[in-house]
């Protein structure tokens, strides 16, 4: 069976810039057997299938190479630029069209914007962010990432790593200097295993230059679902700008997360959030480049 398949860097507008991804636009037909065995050989962070349930909703699934995850932030981008692109989701001249996905987190709206009829940027909805408490085995962690509690904080602040989720559970870990940041040497197997221990995707190191910064530098790391480093993920970017803006270290409601420098894959990730009586709803989005497309056997 012939399937037609995609592969699109994420949160670039160029190509070899952002993050891969795989898509396949029409899943339908596919087992969960088929969708894992294409993301393996694809062997990208994450391959993507949808299956369209009308004009504006759809089923999507999302495969690193070794097991389903419940949502991917730049899949997602990535996926739905696809649909815009290729005509699977009809265009508009110069609006932002609102479409959902049906994901395991729950339904959560995708808006793409337009201009003079080109796709210029898709934003998506993430899921209710949830802080979920201070990280366990610290020391551990600081043993896999070859640093120590002085390089952990915002500016001269130590700031305690948190375990954050729009979707997808992440630590949090602030450093206090660019330098840190590049020159993280990990543990990827001590990284696993904590990771494992504390059930989360992995971890989203991240140096904020000064209090209400306007761009953020990140890296992020997890080796427990088989990625060792991802050039840009957006469910953590997500999880970080509500860090940022429920601790009061950003006072407005739009961060840019610079990822993927070190791996000569610079992204750029647009970041918002709102605040409703306490109630917080974020979106992550950016650019996106068709690089592959063709179609796979299985």
């Amino acid at each position: 069976m012939g399937i037609n398949i995609y592969q699109v860097d994420v949160f670039s507008s160029k190509p070899f810039g952002g993050n891969p991804a795989g898509v396949v636009p029409d899943a339908r037909g596919l087992s969960e057997e088929d969708m894992q065995d294409i993301a393996r050989e694809m062997n990208l962070s994450e391959t993507v299938f949808i299956v369209p349930k009308d004009k504006d909703n759809y089923e999507v699934r999302f495969f690193t190479p070794t097991n389903e995850v419940d949502l991917c932030g730049h899949g997602t981008i990535g996926a739905f630029y696809v649909l815009a692109c290729k005509g699977y989701i009809p265009s508009l001249y110069s609006r932002v069209k609102r479409v959902y996905q049906n994901t395991k987190v729950g339904k959560l709206a995708v808006d793409i914007s337009y201009c003079n009829g080109n796709v210029e940027k898709v934003m998506m909805e993430q899921a209710p962010p949830k802080d979920l408490g201070k990280v366990e085995y610290m020391e551990e962690l600081l043993e896999c990432f070859n640093i120590e509690r002085s390089n952990i904080g915002i500016g001269r602040e130590y700031i305690e790593p948190r375990i954050v989720s729009t979707g997808l559970k992440d630590i949090l870990l602030p450093l206090n200097s660019k330098e840190t940041l590049e020159s993280l040497r990990v543990d990827f197997k001590k990284l696993e295993d904590i990771s494992n221990k504390l059930k989360i995707i992995g971890v989203h190191a991240f140096y904020l230059p000064h209090i209400n910064s306007d761009k953020v530098y990140t890296r992020n790391f997890a080796p427990a679902v088989g990625i060792n480093e991802e050039s840009a993920t957006g469910t953590a970017n997500g999880g970080l700008i509500y860090f940022l803006k429920d601790r009061g270290y950003i006072h407005g409601n739009e961060i840019l997360s610079i990822q993927g420098e070190q791996l000569n894959r610079k992204s750029l990730i647009y970041c918002r959030i709102h605040d409703k009586n306490g109630e917080y709803s974020v979106k992550v989005g950016g650019q996106a480049k068709i690089v592959l497309e063709g179609i796979i056997y299985c």
